[in-house]
């Protein structure tokens, strides 16, 4: 029984959290005490099945630390997670964007923060109730990665393993890492832009599906300028995984839109309007979707 700490008990943080109740790992939420008061007066339904997920409540170390949370949430999250980190302790990011592990490894000296990321996955959450089609996978590892792993990575792979988690360690975790990048400042922009599930993005004849892949292009642009080996064959390998996801799910940033919560905009294509800055590279489309992004959350 392995010892997991969550923070983030969204709609990708459930589902996980499900996966390793289920395998028996000793799993505790880590929220402030407003959530957790929530949490203990209603349980979480991951498809179909209730959980009532247990608080935090010691100052035992965690063997691995799971952070769900979004962007303006992370440096709480750091705050929170402190406590429970110990000499053994491996933090996977789940969170967006490409500098998350950077300010994980700051604010947490003493813990093992390899890359991650979670792809593939159309979780959805309406309150306390989340559903998911595709569980995806979560991709991690060092910045480069050889056979046998490193043997902090070897054990979050058993972990993972024992709850029924798909994964995988790649051999260049950066370019993942990037890829992701790639795909959530396409899709998640676009269909938060277009209010819109899957299925817009999914369909070849709809002009949103080519604003996504001009987005993603400017991605592949900055990230050449940048030293990171993204091409063509990244938007087909995203294209392929997106005909699998649940055609009537969101995208995170769809559904943040939708509650009238406040978007990732700036870690995507505010990240890549200052990634083009520093290169010299015109982003034009992400350009667009900033201001537009930027001007919808104005309105509130």
């Amino acid at each position: 029984m392995s010892r997991i700490h969550l923070v983030g008990l969204g709609a990708v943080g459930a589902a996980y959290a499900s996966r390793f109740v289920e395998a028996g790992d000793d799993l505790r939420v880590v929220a402030d005490p407003a959530r957790v008061a929530r949490y203990r007066d209603e349980p979480t339904v991951v498809n179909g099945q209730a959980y009532r997920f247990s608080p935090l409540d010691d100052d035992l170390p965690a063997d691995l630390v799971v952070v769900a949370v979004k962007h303006p949430q992370l440096g709480e999250a750091v705050e929170l997670v402190a406590p429970g980190i110990g000499p053994d302790t491996v933090v996977l990011s789940l969170l967006n964007g490409i500098g998350s592990e950077d300010r994980l490894r700051q604010g947490l000296p003493g813990a093992h923060v390899p890359y991650a990321i979670s792809v593939g996955i159309d979780a959805v959450r309406d309150g306390r109730d989340v559903r998911y089609t595709s569980l995806g996978r979560i991709l991690f590892g060092e910045a480069t990665n050889s056979e046998p792993p490193t043997a902090a990575v070897a054990r979050v792979a058993g972990m993972l393993a024992r709850a029924g988690i798909p994964h995988l360690v790649p051999a260049d975790m950066l370019h993942e890492l990037w890829w992701k990048f790639l795909i959530n400042v396409g899709a998640n922009q676009v269909s938060a832009l277009a209010r819109a599930p899957y299925r817009v993005l999914q369909d070849r004849d709809q002009p949103a599906r080519g604003v996504m892949i001009a987005a993603q292009r400017e991605v592949i642009a900055v990230a050449n300028a940048s030293g990171i080996a993204l091409d063509e064959s990244d938007i087909q390998r995203w294209l392929d995984v997106l005909d699998g996801l649940g055609p009537d799910n969101y995208t995170s940033m769809a559904q943040d839109v939708l509650a009238g919560r406040p978007t990732e905009v700036e870690i995507f294509a505010g990240a890549v309007v200052e990634l083009g800055r520093r290169t010299g590279i015109p982003v034009p489309v992400n350009t667009t979707l900033y201001g537009l992004l930027k001007g919808a959350e104005a309105l509130g």
